[in-house]
C-alpha cells in the first residue's frame, strides 16, 4: 500500500478522519480599490525629451493591515508602492510613481497566531498583479515604456520585518545589571 504524504486527498473515495483535521479557511475578496495614486513625470518639466541613458529604478514597498471595525473577519491590506526612476549616469529623475492599492478580505478560520503573516503575505500576494498592472500602464501613458514590475517574494519581506523589529527591540532592551 502508497503512502499518501503529498498532502494529496485519500484515493477509493476514502474520507480524511475529522478528529484530527484542520479548520477549513474561508478567504475570499471583497473589494479592491485605488486609495492613493501619483505619477509625476520630471521630463515635462525640461525640454520634454527623455534623457540618453540607462534608467536607474528604485522599487519600495510597504505593506498595512488592519481588522475593519464591525465587520467580523473582514480586514483591509493597503500595499504601497513607490518607485523612482533616474538616469543611471547623471541622476536626473524620470518619473515618480506612488501607488496604495488596498483590498478588503472575509478571512475565517486562520489560527490567530498566524493571521498577521497570512494578512502581510498571502492578501498582497493575492491583489500584486491588480497593482503591476496599474503600474505598468501609468508609465506607459506617461510617455515611458510600461514598467513590469517583477514578481514580489512577500514571505521574504515579513521575514525581512521581522527580523528588523526583532532587532531593534534587542536595541533598545538595556542590558540586565550584574
Amino acid at each position: 500500500m502508497a503512502e499518501n504524504g503529498n498532502g494529496a486527498a485519500p484515493q477509493n473515495g476514502a474520507q480524511p478522519a475529522a478528529a484530527g483535521a484542520a479548520p477549513q479557511v474561508k478567504f475570499q475578496v471583497l473589494a479592491q480599490f485605488v486609495r492613493d495614486l501619483s505619477f509625476e513625470n520630471a521630463v515635462v518639466r525640461g525640454d520634454g525629451k527623455i534623457p540618453a541613458g540607462q534608467p536607474d529604478i528604485q522599487v519600495q514597498v510597504s505593506l498595512d493591515a488592519k481588522k475593519k471595525e464591525g465587520a467580523d473577519n473582514h480586514f483591509e491590506v493597503i500595499s504601497k508602492y513607490r518607485i523612482e526612476s533616474k538616469v543611471k549616469e547623471t541622476g536626473a529623475t524620470l518619473y515618480l510613481v506612488e501607488l496604495e492599492y488596498g483590498a478588503i478580505f472575509l478571512i475565517d478560520g486562520v489560527p490567530e497566531d498566524q493571521m498577521h503573516p497570512f494578512l502581510l503575505i498571502e492578501c498582497p500576494r493575492i491583489v500584486f498583479p491588480f497593482a503591476r498592472r496599474i503600474i505598468s500602464d501609468m508609465t506607459r501613458d506617461g510617455g515611458f515604456p510600461p514598467l513590469n514590475l517583477d514578481m514580489i517574494d512577500f514571505m521574504q519581506m515579513y521575514r525581512q520585518q521581522l527580523a528588523a523589529r526583532q532587532a531593534q527591540q534587542g536595541q533598545a532592551t538595556p542590558p540586565a545589571a550584574s
